[in-house]
């Protein structure tokens, strides 16, 4: 496939992604509004702390190194071994379950059964779930590799809309169920987004699409494991390249959902003071979910298609080079304005939102600064996501290892500075700890991205400085909607509280208008690569 194609099923794929992921966060974050009026703070902080962190945990770590080494390269290669080291996801997930399960059950804080009723059911049934979800690994990876969009699309609406509709219902009816509720919601989202994927590929391989295509894959026996004559049951370079990002990808989990692990196995929070940090978080992370990792996740598969992995930049197709530092470049550009922008006028309405949201019980106490140290480490993701997206996709195996033990370092100190952070701070220590994270890992990423292209003529790094007269636009909006902030929200009435929304507004709109003016070629590529297929429909 040539350049220009990856990059435009790139794009295609991301912006499905990420208006993908508006509606499930729209839907979960009105989900999570209305439980809060049904069920207590210390239930939704086990489900979305303890239990969450369980299935994440086995998830990612049997999973995610393997999506990594097989997403590398073309899709011309011998599929079979790939879909038969794809299978060992499954019996590393039963592992992962298994040993998680019984540390949750019987070296951690078991919650009170009167507040939290079942918990010993809600352990097992989310290590099930991520048991049953690796079960799809393979048809997953297929998909992604070969811009299955609208599978993706299909797929996780359906599994999420069916996990919400069951939620409410159980909660609206049979609240006393505590966590039956979530358990069973949780093996139907699975069990859905599985079957989505199952489905599709019995009814698409062997039809006439598929040999159009001329897909790897001709029957649906082949997507079991199986063995190949005469050869290796797997591609032993592909294995290696695994067990490189899976020692990464343990250390990885760990700087993602570090403070979960500090608040599960150190106690610093109880379960009430964690369900409003979860929630709080949540409410944070909107746009990092539904914007930052669809462009994450769909980039590395074009930086990783177009670029040959661990060739310096002088070896690969200079054609290829160049799209590839124009799109990083923008890419760039693109995540740094958007994570400005929460900066700016999340600082200001953060009190407002949390009010809004979930009334007094969020918008008191430590809600509105935790919300607002969120959205300065929204910057933070944005920017590592996209050097980290480059880096993984073009580091050789011997790199990868290096920087295991890089983050080996990182992630130690990281743990050392949350747990003191908490201890003076509060739960604010975790975000302050989660931007020196960042902050250490963009540092990294930049500086590789710099070796990389120095003997060339690009240098997409650029896309990290806005325009001199953006950024005073920038200042001015936040100095406004600051003073608006403490002049009319958020205890002086509703007219005061528009009258705040109103300036906020206009801010932004002065911002917007001063960014269409100042980064023309940003404009220009999002319009063509991201928003393209909705303006072709729209006319």
């Amino acid at each position: 496939m040539a350049a220009q194609d990856v990059l435009s099923q790139t794009s295609r794929l991301a912006s499905s992604s990420a208006l993908l992921q508006v509606l499930f966060r729209v839907v979960t974050f009105g989900l999570n509004a209305f439980t809060l009026r049904y069920l207590s703070r210390e239930l939704i902080g086990v489900v979305n702390v303890r239990l969450t962190l369980l299935y994440s945990t086995v998830v990612f770590l049997a999973r995610e190194a393997f999506r990594r080494a097989c997403l590398s390269g073309s899709t011309k290669r011998n599929w079979t071994k790939t879909i038969n080291l794809l299978w060992l996801t499954v019996p590393l997930g039963v592992f992962w379950s298994i040993l998680l399960g019984l540390v949750w059950l019987h070296l951690l804080e078991v919650p009170d059964p009167s507040v939290v009723p079942h918990y010993q059911a809600g352990v097992v049934a989310f290590g099930l779930s991520a048991i049953i979800e690796l079960l799809g690994e393979p048809l997953w990876v297929l998909a992604q590799a070969h811009l299955f969009v609208r599978l993706k699309v299909i797929a996780e609406s359906l599994s999420v809309v069916s996990k919400c509709t069951l939620t409410v219902i159980l909660v609206v009816f049979y609240p006393q169920w505590g966590l039956y509720i979530f358990s069973l919601t949780q093996l139907l989202y699975a069990s859905v987004l599985v079957m989505c994927y199952v489905i599709y590929f019995v009814m698409f391989l062997g039809s006439p699409e598929a040999t159009k295509k001329s897909f790897p894959v001709t029957r649906v026996k082949a997507l079991l494991p199986n063995l190949v004559e005469d050869e290796t049951f797997v591609n032993w370079k592909e294995a290696r390249l695994t067990w490189s990002f899976f020692k990464q990808s343990f250390l990885k989990q760990i700087l993602t959902e570090g403070e979960r692990y500090v608040m599960t196995f150190l106690n610093v929070l109880n379960f009430g003071d964690q369900g409003v940090y979860d929630i709080v978080n949540n409410l944070g992370s909107l746009v990092a979910r539904f914007i930052f990792l669809p462009i994450e996740e769909s980039f590395y598969v074009f930086f990783a298609s177009v670029l040959e992995r661990g060739k310096n930049v002088k070896d690969q197709k200079q054609d290829d080079v160049a799209m590839a530092a124009n799109v990083l470049e923008l890419l760039l550009k693109l995540v740094l304005l958007i994570g400005l922008t929460i900066t700016v006028f999340g600082y200001a309405y953060s009190q407002l939102a949390l009010d809004i949201y979930g009334g007094s019980m969020l918008s008191s106490g430590t809600g509105p600064n935790l919300l607002r140290c969120y959205s300065l480490y929204v910057l933070f993701l944005a920017i590592n996501g996209v050097t980290e997206c480059f880096t993984f996709a073009l580091m050789c195996k011997e790199e990868v290892d290096r920087y295991n033990f890089v983050m080996l370092a990182l992630s130690f100190t990281f743990l050392c500075i949350s747990y003191f952070l908490t201890h003076w701070h509060g739960s604010i220590g975790f975000i302050l700890a989660n931007c020196f994270n960042m902050g250490i890992r963009i540092a990294h990423s930049t500086h590789y991205i710099y070796d990389y292209f120095k003997e060339s003529t690009y240098r997409p790094l650029t896309g990290l400085l806005p325009s001199p007269f953006l950024v005073l636009v920038y200042i001015i909006s936040g100095v406004i909607t600051g003073f608006s902030e403490v002049f009319f929200c958020c205890d002086k009435g509703w007219m005061a509280r528009l009258i705040h929304i109103s300036m906020g507004a206009l801010c932004f709109a002065a911002t917007a208008a001063t960014i269409f003016r100042t980064e023309t070629k940003l404009i220009h590529f999002v319009r063509s690569q991201f928003l393209s297929r909705y303006m072709k429909k729209g006319t």
